[in-house]
């Protein structure tokens, strides 16, 4: 959890992707979120965190369902979404806070 809060304080903005191996929608996300991740190098980093592995992330964030997005810029949630959504919107909500 340490090394979450590190990554999550930085100046550049976080994409958050807490997801469940189980769940269906975030392993269709999952081809997306990757791509996201090799064309926002540099400008955003792309995480991913399993709630079944990591819960206490996922109570101190309340995530109640997945997948659950959120966008961490300086160790504050600026943007957070549920459910599966095109790369595109995730793409438009990084740029936002960039």
């Amino acid at each position: 959890m340490s090394n979450f809060k590190e990554i999550i304080n930085g100046d550049q903005p976080v994409l958050v992707d807490f997801f469940a191996e189980w769940c269906g929608p975030c392993q269709a996300m999952a081809p997306a979120l990757k791509e996201l991740a090799t064309e926002m190098d540099g400008k955003a980093k792309v995480l991913k965190v399993d709630i079944d592995k990591n819960p206490a992330a996922a109570n101190a964030f309340k995530v109640r369902g997945v997948p659950t997005f959120m966008i961490f810029k300086g160790g504050k949630v600026v943007w957070r979404s549920s459910g599966m959504m095109p790369k595109t919107e995730l793409v438009k909500a990084i740029n936002q806070v960039a």
